[in-house]
């Protein structure tokens, strides 16, 4: 039986747009006809489990049907979050075991830091989605620039986070295995050409070294954040389905999840967003 595909989405800083990026994913696959289950690891504020109960909150009320992810138990995520690692482990085990069984792909959300649960998603990784905000704050996780030359000194945090995981992977199936790692600029803004030229300079430098791949993430839409309370996203909007007045706005933005979802791989997903452009 084929083992369901992995994502994790991980970046040890808050405010990346990590969330963001998960349940567009998410959507982009469910239209492709993909069983995808869902496992939501920050425990207190569970923003991916909330968007999936907003929207079959909203479908229901509305009388239409769109598809849903696999959502394991969560459990009490406030009791969780209190409780010792071995009981997070034991509850995290659980629920990865129910959406293997059930789902071809699972997408992992991990927490903005370094947590036990965010060391056993990123060790079970076949693709590792990073959102990195426009900024050298955001690098900074990534990896070590000189203050005085700017030029790149070493791997930071999170690029060792994810070569442990790496390691781990060989070590116990006893093989190499290769985790897909893509950093997409998320959230982009209006910057001064000159920073983000030495942003993406560093960005290539750094990708060469510890191998991962950058790509397109999402700007700072104000329709992602429309959608948000009824579960929705541009993947979502029909004829029918139309919470919100459609713009030309709402094209581009269906164009940049297009583009994500071809950077990740996941081909399949393209046909359906193509279909409702």
């Amino acid at each position: 039986m084929a083992q369901p595909q992995v994502i994790v989405i991980g970046n040890e800083k808050g405010g990346a747009g990590k969330s963001t990026l998960a349940i567009h994913i998410v959507t982009g696959l469910l239209h492709a006809g993909r069983k995808v289950a869902v496992i939501d690891l920050d425990l207190r504020q569970r923003s991916l489990e909330r968007f999936f109960a907003n929207r079959a909150a909203w479908l229901k009320a509305n009388g239409h049907e769109l598809p849903q992810p696999i959502v394991p138990d969560m459990g009490d995520g406030k009791a969780l979050h209190k409780a010792d690692e071995a009981e997070q482990l034991a509850w995290f085990e659980a629920a990865y075991a129910e959406a293997k069984a059930s789902a071809d792909v699972i997408l992992i959300d991990t927490p903005g830091g370094d947590t036990v649960l965010s060391r056993a998603a990123h060790s079970r990784a076949d693709q590792i989605v990073t959102p990195m905000n426009d900024s050298f704050v955001d690098f900074d996780l990534l990896g070590q620039v000189d203050p005085v030359t700017l030029e790149l000194l070493k791997p930071s945090i999170y690029s060792e986070s994810v070569w442990e995981a790496r390691k781990h992977r060989a070590i116990t199936e006893g093989r190499q295995v290769t985790i897909d790692w893509i950093v997409v600029t998320n959230r982009l803004a209006v910057a001064e050409a000159r920073n983000r030229r030495r942003l993406e300079e560093r960005m290539a430098k750094l990708a060469k070294r510890v191998g991962f791949r950058v790509g397109p993430g999402l700007r700072d839409r104000v329709i992602y954040r429309e959608l948000f309370p009824f579960g929705l996203t541009v993947a979502d909007l029909s004829n029918d389905i139309r919470p919100v007045s459609v713009s030309l706005a709402h094209v581009a933005a269906r164009q940049e999840l297009r583009n994500l979802m071809q950077a990740l791989g996941l081909d399949d997903a393209l046909a359906p967003l193509d279909a409702a452009a």
